[in-house]
């Protein structure tokens, strides 16, 4: 299966050959601050992804061991990597659709924003 996705503008697209990760929903600061609520990604081998349009794709050190790339055009925010893990997180908000994925858990909870709840069951 091959799964396709963008930034808002289009100026980032990428494709997947070959499976993914169910999406995880990571509360943590970080990702609040650079999503704007809470940040729900999957996950594909480096190996299976291919970018398009990196010249207009930026990365940001958002701490020693990780970094989060985002398009310079308009802003989206797209991916995740950990240093030497050999994969990429992926905004599952920028795959087109149907995606066929569903959210696997909720983590870092105890950071979550205070305006909204997360159901018990769902906690990872």
């Amino acid at each position: 299966m091959t799964h396709r996705g963008s930034c808002l503008c289009g100026a980032v697209r990428y494709e997947v050959s070959g499976p993914m990760r169910p999406s995880v929903a990571c509360h943590c600061t970080q990702c609040r601050k650079t999503s704007g609520h809470y940040w729900s990604a999957t996950q594909a081998d480096d190996a299976k992804l291919t970018i398009e349009g990196e010249d207009h794709l930026r990365w940001f050190r958002s701490s020693k061991t990780a970094r989060r790339g985002f398009c310079s055009e308009c802003g989206s925010s797209m991916f995740w990597q950990m240093d030497g893990e050999g994969k990429t997180s992926i905004g599952s908000g920028t795959l087109d659709l149907p995606t066929g994925l569903v959210t696997d858990r909720h983590i870092y909870v105890e950071d979550k924003g205070d305006y909204y709840e997360i159901p018990e069951s769902e906690r990872g």
